[in-house]
């Protein structure tokens, strides 16, 4: 019998089955912004929490809609981190039946820790980054020339700080995964990945230059986990190689 499950499905009943699929992640995000959208006030409160700690108590809003448009991004954000685990896995149930053992037992893993890592990045972010950003920026407070320089952020730049913050963290963290599964593809081997080392590490200290403000702390507390991760990858490819050569022995043995 063969390794793949039965799936020998004609083209349109795959597209029938895609859309189904489409139509239930739809579903799932539209439910999930509308919850979202009810706590969408103490979602922002939380975002809020790295100013507040700053030293900052006012937001302001310059336009009419701001405000509001504002709670349909939050809404939007969170929806989509709310429904990520069913659109993950309808995404999976599409294309496992069109996979090997072998491969399900290959890229579940990288499915399962698409979401750790970006938690991890956005809460480093949260945590550490973005409170040592606001203060670094909010330094400039003060009396320049006779003139007295303070800070009135508007509701929409905070949030759109904040969200690039979240994401560019979250998305930096998925660099192992990336990588790995690049590598099981063929792509790239571990040996191309530890000849360009050098390059990984100018190309972090970049990604960190775009993402993060001027400030040099806030450019290593995105470089430098970025560097360790690379790293990480390695090691995990490394593993990899070292279980698929077991295998290819034992194959052979039989």
């Amino acid at each position: 019998m063969s390794e793949i499950d039965e799936s020998r499905a004609p083209l349109l009943d795959h597209l029938i089955e895609l859309r189904r699929r489409l139509l239930m992640c739809i579903a799932a995000l539209v439910v999930a912004f509308a919850i979202a959208f009810y706590f969408s006030e103490s979602i922002f409160a939380f975002l809020v929490q790295p100013l507040l700690a700053a030293g900052q108590g006012t937001v302001i809003y310059t336009e009419i809609f701001e405000a509001f448009f504002v709670q349909v991004k939050v809404s939007f954000f969170a929806a989509m981190m709310i429904a990520f685990p069913v659109i993950a896995n309808q995404l999976w149930q599409f294309v496992a039946p069109g996979l090997y053992r072998k491969e399900k037992r290959a890229l579940l893993p990288f499915l399962l820790a698409t979401p750790l890592l970006f938690i991890l990045g956005a809460a480093m972010a949260y945590y550490i980054a973005i409170p040592m950003a606001l203060h670094f920026l909010l330094g400039f407070d003060g009396v320049v020339g006779g003139v007295k320089r303070e800070a009135l952020p508007a509701i929409g730049n905070y949030l759109s700080f904040t969200m690039q913050f979240l994401f560019g963290f979250g998305l930096s963290f998925l660099l192992p995964v990336l990588l790995m599964l690049l590598e099981r593809a063929g792509i790239v081997t571990r040996k191309q990945l530890v000849s360009a080392r050098r390059y990984a590490i100018v190309g972090a200290f970049a990604i960190a230059a775009v993402l993060t403000p001027p400030d040099i702390g806030s450019q290593l507390l995105l470089a430098i986990p970025l560097c360790i991760l690379y790293e990480a990858a390695l090691i995990g490819i490394w593993f990899t190689e070292r279980r698929r050569a077991r295998e290819v022995e034992e194959l052979e043995a039989e």
